[in-house]
């Protein structure tokens, strides 16, 4: 591992795809951490090509299948990936140049055993190279899910989903902004400093930030050079990274500080150590979640920001056993695992991880986690239901089915509980919904729900 190069590792890197969502990101991790002569714009030069073949993958087999002579299906994985490298360098890494692509290429074809390969790369890449302002896209007017699925590069079963729900028009412009690089943002620790100190601290550290445009505590980070936890700052547990639709989802349960609150699904702890510092780190916080090295790295971070109020538990929130917990709780947040499409600007692997199938597993495991949760909410007591989606049969449909086997419970207006700030983000049905197009965030969605007394 220590002497690949970039290219290297993110053609290993994209191998991972085939496992599923995350394991690209995991792989890099565990690379950049082995790689120890890589650079910093190494690591960039990495990130960049890996996350821009998942990015633009369909356009990219768009142009290849043109290119080739023979069924496109026949081209093997590791050429294929090897092709999809170079050929987002000549697409859109104008600093790249051409030649370097290609004989980087034909380097990979030879180093990965694939010799007899090495004149079809070269040639279908220089022909690409010669012909690339030539190539043609699907017609408008001939097939509207199979234009916008070429040009923005997104699945036409997810660009005939979100017509359906959103309408073309609107879908055009999620695409659009879904495709963008989207900012770094972090969340003031307010237990230990406010926001415009922190900023000032940054600046001082040559750190350019802003506020964010909603949650009061958030700050977008501009041109950091190297990863953030490398940061004194960060070491000293002044922020937390936290994207600001996620920071949103901690103020809709308006939690209070002496308060008991479970969360089901903590996972890294991003939403649980909000609320505890919205709590001013008093009460108690059950943090839940199946996987046990997750709620480590919770704990780390938790005393990292000095927050000593949240005791994790490992459980799985779909099984029985979480009916064992023995008290009744003042809150509860429910973040299940979901399809994630709304943060594929983030995660671009999720384009290609996920499918229709499973979005109706992933609804129905979301449904049986409510009905867990709500037998361990006190009478009065709220629930908070978010997800990371765009989709209808993970968010409100999953509302309005739980509300319909639960009769003690009712879903409130969140026009009633979020700040002045937050009235934007809650649709005419009282749900939290924010889009990366009309907000410049990730797309979530939060319902609050309550027991009756």
């Amino acid at each position: 591992m220590k002497q690949l190069k970039p290219r290297d590792v993110a053609l290993a890197a994209l191998k991972e795809l085939s496992r599923g969502p995350g394991f690209v990101e995991r792989y890099l991790d565990r690379a950049f951490q082995k790689t120890i002569q890589f650079s910093e714009r190494d690591r960039a030069f990495t990130l960049n090509l890996v996350q821009g073949v998942l990015r633009w993958r369909l356009r990219l087999d768009w142009v290849i299948r043109q290119s080739v002579k023979f069924p496109f299906k026949k081209i093997e994985p590791t050429i294929l990936d090897i092709l999809r490298i170079a050929l987002y360098q000549i697409l859109f890494m104008e600093r790249v140049p051409e030649s370097a692509a290609v004989n980087e290429a034909v380097k990979q074809t030879k180093v990965m055993g694939k010799t007899h390969l090495t004149s079809f790369v070269n040639g279908t890449l220089r022909q690409i190279c010669r012909n690339k302002d030539l190539f043609a896209f699907p017609h408008k007017e001939k097939g509207i899910t199979a234009y916008l699925s070429v040009l923005y590069s997104f699945p036409e079963w997810l660009v005939t989903k979100w017509a359906g729900e959103l309408g073309y028009d609107l879908t055009e412009r999620l695409l659009e902004a879904s495709k963008r690089v989207p900012g770094l943002v972090v969340r003031t620790n307010t237990l230990k400093i406010d926001r415009k100190s922190l900023i000032g601290l940054l600046e001082l550290n040559g750190i350019k930030c802003v506020p964010t445009r909603y949650v009061p505590h958030g700050i977008e980070i501009k041109g950091l050079k190297g990863p953030i936890n490398r940061l004194e700052l960060f070491r000293e547990g002044l922020f937390q990274v936290q994207g600001e639709a996620a920071q949103v989802c901690s103020y809709l349960i308006r939690p209070v500080a002496g308060e008991s609150v479970l969360d089901l699904c903590a996972g890294l702890g991003g939403k649980t150590t909000h609320v505890a510092e919205l709590m001013a780190n008093k009460g108690m916080i059950v943090a839940l979640d199946i996987n046990r090295h997750r709620l480590i790295s919770l704990l780390n971070s938790s005393r990292r920001l000095s927050v000593n109020c949240i005791s994790p538990v490992v459980a799985d929130a779909t099984g029985s056993a979480l009916s064992m917990i023995g008290h009744r709780f003042d809150k509860i947040m429910v973040d299940p695992p979901c399809s994630a499409l709304g943060t594929i600007s983030r995660h671009p692997d999720g384009k290609w991880t996920r499918d229709e199938s499973d979005i109706n597993r992933l609804a129905y495991q979301q449904g049986r986690m409510l009905d867990n949760a709500v037998q361990l909410l006190r009478r009065g007591g709220r629930m908070l239901y978010t997800t990371c989606t765009i989709s209808r049969q993970e968010n409100e449909a999953v509302i309005y089915t739980f509300l319909e086997r639960n009769k003690g419970v009712v879903l409130e207006d969140l026009r009633l509980h979020v700040p002045k700030w937050g009235l934007d983000l809650i649709d005419d049905s009282g749900f939290f919904r924010s889009f990366p197009h009309l907000h410049s965030m990730d797309g979530f969605f939060g319902a609050l729900l309550k027991k009756k007394d």
